[in-house]
């Protein structure tokens, strides 16, 4: 039931609700209901069947089965009903993603964790952060009434900067990487074995991430 988690999230907050609320309608605790909305429990069938009909949806749909929301669907007759699938389905896929770039950074910094080292730390850091950054500045531009004061390098001269600086970050850590940091106390042994056994599910969602960002790779080959 890996796509339950996601599906009951989606569901409650497409309508609004808050989790204390569902937990009351459904007469389970809301400790319990967030367990089941981020994967850290799984519940039983009966317990699916009674949220698939507390938002009205079939089993299949809340499970990640099918696209169709009840048995009865039908193809959309509207442009209005075709664009709410799509908005579902794109909020669905923004959620996923979301939940595998944060479940990887866990991993990420508990790796450089276990190198007890801040130069390192603090270069990856950076590079995260400048990655970050440039999204931001992105998405701010695409409004050309939105204040540019919040920033103060210049529109024309910051993606360039950013990428430098990237570079940098990318140099620096690779260098320190490779044993020329005394800073490093200790030098992680990592292979998929040892990282699921340590990280167990966020590991699943390193691993997407590195699957999906691969055949990205491969296509500009």
């Amino acid at each position: 039931m890996s796509d339950f988690p996601r599906m009951i999230t989606l569901l409650r907050k497409e309508r609004g609700l808050s989790q204390k609320q569902v937990a009351l309608e459904l007469e389970v605790s809301q400790a319990l209901l967030s367990h089941y909305e981020k994967g850290i429990r799984e519940c039983g069938l009966d317990f699916v069947v009674k949220m698939a009909d507390y938002y009205n949806v079939s089993c299949d749909y809340i499970l990640g089965r099918t696209s169709k929301r009840n048995v009865t669907d039908t193809e959309p007759r509207t442009l209005n009903e075709n664009i709410e699938k799509a908005n579902i389905k794109s909020n669905a896929v923004s959620e996923s993603n979301k939940k595998v770039i944060i479940d990887s950074l866990e991993v990420l910094y508990g790796i450089l964790e276990q190198t007890g080292s801040k130069v390192l730390s603090a270069e990856i850091s950076s590079y995260l952060m400048v990655s970050i950054y440039k999204t931001i500045r992105i998405l701010y531009s695409s409004n050309p009434k939105n204040p540019q004061a919040m920033f103060s390098v210049l529109p024309e001269l910051y993606a360039g900067l950013s990428t430098a600086l990237q570079s940098i970050n990318e140099s620096n850590a690779r260098n320190l990487s490779s044993g020329n940091n005394s800073d490093i106390r200790f030098a992680p042994l990592l292979s998929p074995d040892i990282i699921s056994r340590y990280y167990g599910e966020l590991a699943d969602s390193l691993y997407d991430l590195i699957k999906k960002t691969e055949e990205k790779l491969k296509k500009i080959c």
